[in-house]
């Protein structure tokens, strides 16, 4: 289980995103028919207080142990890779054990004050234990990413996902004769068991990985925490500012329904129609567009060490290369979705949500989220070639823009609601743009190649016209209903997708064979492009 190339990384983490995307899918239906809506909604009151626990217990140190185990790699320098998860485990554990006892004594309180729901408070005591497992298995994880074995991560994720499924429905049965909230902590205990299994493999791969590579971490521990203030600090230099990010935008959110709401009682739509409008954009059309983000967030992951250990060489030549590959995958698996949500929105939404009126929110948004696919490889550019901050302040901007926009756009009458969502491709657009011209700004000479952009515009056109001549012939000669026409149309516009890319020589052989496991047998039949 050794080191992967760039993009054969990539591809593992793609493909273990994609089933855990499934498996996660299935993992709500579960719980949606053992819980209930309401059930459903104590388990997400206690959702985002995890999230934000956690968010600030990891301090983004797995990017920074991803990007300074990979420069230490580079270098040959086994001591200080040492010396970095000796440091890191010292405070996530020191973290963990603080916002567990914090979460705890302050779980009673959470749940009257702020959930506004008592019951709300066994969800949040089950699902404490979660805190130090996630720490640990950061730090793992941002060890083997740095060290390009993406195995472990994406096999951990798989774990997490098989272990809660087979777990939820047994422990929330058993636990709901003895009340609602109770069945949604059996829900937040199957996560901690998922996570809990994920660590046991990860540090069993971990502890076989220092065997063959003679590498004995509790050896000199206190001697190497001792010596880490200059590791601290590199830690620090790089995880703040990606704390920082995931912090903004957490706030961000929590924000914009309270100014989106204030926005639009200023031009004059009644509290439950904005609700309503609101829950149309947030929580039916954002999720759609949002979809192919685990792509995106695979090669970030995959980036950051990528670059990093380029960065360690001087190898300059090669960040432009594997950061040109990052956006190209990006643009080439973002391209079809951007047409399936634009051209099929009507369809997509009456058959997943049986709620149509969702499709013209998810038609305003889709065009410009064909930009926020690049964001997560740009984001992770800037932190391999130590530019965190950067990467903060662009993502500040981003949200500051975006709140002006919504005061601005969604009070106007003639907008309303379309007003919040045109500052949210507000923000898109200039993030992923004030990224772009960071890097470019010291990545002399990179570019975005102009013939891809073309290939791949051309490759969308044919996609969006055969699909949408194909949903309306199913429709009318065959009389298939909405579900099975949407269905095929899809599989049948994809095909056309992929066969547009070969034929523009967008990808060949050469693309093929860095797949794992089936790559080597399935290239021969692709022409080189």
């Amino acid at each position: 289980m050794g080191k992967q190339s760039f993009i054969q990384g990539a591809i593992i983490l793609i493909l273990a995103g994609f089933v855990t995307k499934l498996l996660g899918f299935v993992n709500r239906i579960v719980m949606a028919r053992i819980l209930g809506p309401e059930g459903v909604g104590l388990y997400m009151m206690a959702v985002p207080i995890l999230i934000l626990v956690i968010t600030l217990t990891r301090l983004g140190l797995p990017v920074a142990i991803s990007k300074l185990v990979a420069e230490a790699e580079a270098q040959g320098d086994r001591l200080r890779i040492k010396r970095i998860l000796v440091v890191s485990l010292a405070i996530t554990a020191i973290l963990s054990v603080i916002f567990t006892v914090l979460t705890i004594l302050g779980a009673k309180m959470i749940s009257s004050w702020f959930l506004t729901d008592e019951r709300a408070y066994w969800p949040l005591i089950a699902i404490t234990p979660i805190i130090p497992i996630v720490a640990i298995s950061s730090v793992i994880k941002g060890y083997f990413q740095g060290r390009q074995n993406m195995r472990p991560s994406a096999y951990a994720q798989v774990i997490e996902q098989v272990v809660r499924i087979s777990l939820v429905v047994l422990l929330s049965t058993m636990l709901l004769p003895y009340g609602l909230e109770f069945a949604a902590a059996g829900a937040m205990i199957s996560v901690v068991i998922g996570e809990a299994a994920a660590l046991i493999y990860l540090l069993t791969t971990f502890k076989y990985s220092k065997r063959k590579n003679e590498f004995r971490i509790h050896t000199g521990f206190f001697a190497q925490l001792q010596k880490g203030k200059e590791t601290l600090q590199d830690l620090l230099r790089i995880g703040l500012p990606a704390t920082g990010s995931g912090l903004i935008g957490s706030l961000s959110w929590t924000f914009e329904p309270i100014l989106v709401a204030q926005s639009l009682a200023i031009a004059g739509v009644a509290t439950s129609v904005a609700t309503a409008q609101y829950g149309l954009l947030s929580g039916y059309a954002i999720p759609l567009v949002m979809l192919p983000m685990f792509i995106t967030y695979s090669l970030s992951v995959s980036l950051v060490p990528a670059i990093s250990e380029a960065r360690a060489r001087y190898n300059y030549a090669l960040i432009h290369r594997r950061l040109y590959q990052a956006l190209r995958i990006a643009l080439i698996c973002g391209a079809p979705s951007t047409v399936i949500m634009f051209f099929f929105a009507g369809p997509l939404t009456t058959v997943i949500y049986d709620t149509p009126e969702a499709a013209k929110f998810l038609q305003l948004l889709a065009p410009f989220f064909l930009l926020l696919y690049f964001q997560g490889p740009l984001q992770a550019a800037l932190q391999g070639l130590d530019l965190a901050k950067t990467a903060m302040m662009n993502t500040l901007y981003g949200a500051m823009i975006k709140m002006i926009a919504i005061v601005f756009l969604a009070s106007r009458p003639s907008l309303g609601i379309y007003g919040a969502a045109l500052a949210i491709n507000i923000n898109v657009c200039l993030v992923t743009l004030l990224h772009f011209f960071s890097i470019v700004k010291v990545m002399k000479g990179f570019s975005i190649h102009v013939q891809d952009i073309v290939k791949t515009g051309l490759a969308m056109a044919m996609m969006a016209a055969g699909g949408v001549y194909g949903f309306d012939w199913l429709q009318r000669e065959l009389g298939l209903s909405l579900l099975w026409a949407l269905v095929l149309t899809l599989l049948f516009a994809g095909w056309l997708y992929f066969l547009s890319l070969i034929a523009l020589k967008m990808v060949g052989r050469q693309d093929m064979e860095r797949i794992p496991i089936i790559g080597k047998h399935i290239a021969p039949i692709f022409p080189r492009r």
